[in-house]
């Protein structure tokens, strides 16, 4: 079971769920809190020879090696040179730990179980086998992403 559906799970008792919430060009995304092991300013990343179109290279991070997913390409988005709002998400997917280069970070945020929806079979150009669900949000749709399924498709992730 997943962090996410055990954390929905849980959070059925007190009715929310707390996410990490991240831009990717003019959308936004959110992965559940508890995947999440820490967050970084750009750091130097290594290309890798032969890696798969999404993954930008490698990171040292205190000595441990960790591919770096750029979700703007994993999206098929316009490339973008990094700034100052640029960051790695640094995410636990159980038997990997693995970079997610993201256009900014946006906020902790707690919501309620049930503002979540079940994904439509696309949003934002990304297949319904990446979203675990869109929170409503007041003025805004929060698309929360299926790291998993996401990042599956290619074993070359495999430390």
């Amino acid at each position: 079971m997943s962090n996410f559906t055990e954390a929905t799970n849980a959070s059925k008792h007190n009715d929310e769920i707390q996410l990490v919430t991240f831009r990717i060009g003019d959308e936004e995304f959110g992965v559940d809190i508890l995947s999440v092991q820490e967050i970084n300013r750009m750091l130097q990343i290594t290309m890798v020879p032969r890696a798969p179109f999404f993954i930008e290279g490698v990171i040292n991070l205190r000595g441990k090696v960790i591919p770096v997913v750029n979700m703007r390409t994993r999206f098929n988005k316009p490339a973008v040179e990094p700034n100052a709002d640029t960051r790695i998400v640094v995410v636990d997917l159980g038997q990997k730990v693995v970079g997610i280069l993201v256009d900014g970070v946006s906020e902790v945020l707690r919501i309620p179980s049930g503002l979540i929806e079940p994904a439509p079979p696309v949003v934002a150009g990304i297949g319904s086998e990446y979203i675990k669900g869109v929170g409503k949000l007041n003025d805004r749709l929060l698309i929360l992403l299926d790291l998993d399924n996401l990042l599956r498709e290619e074993n070359s992730l495999e430390n």
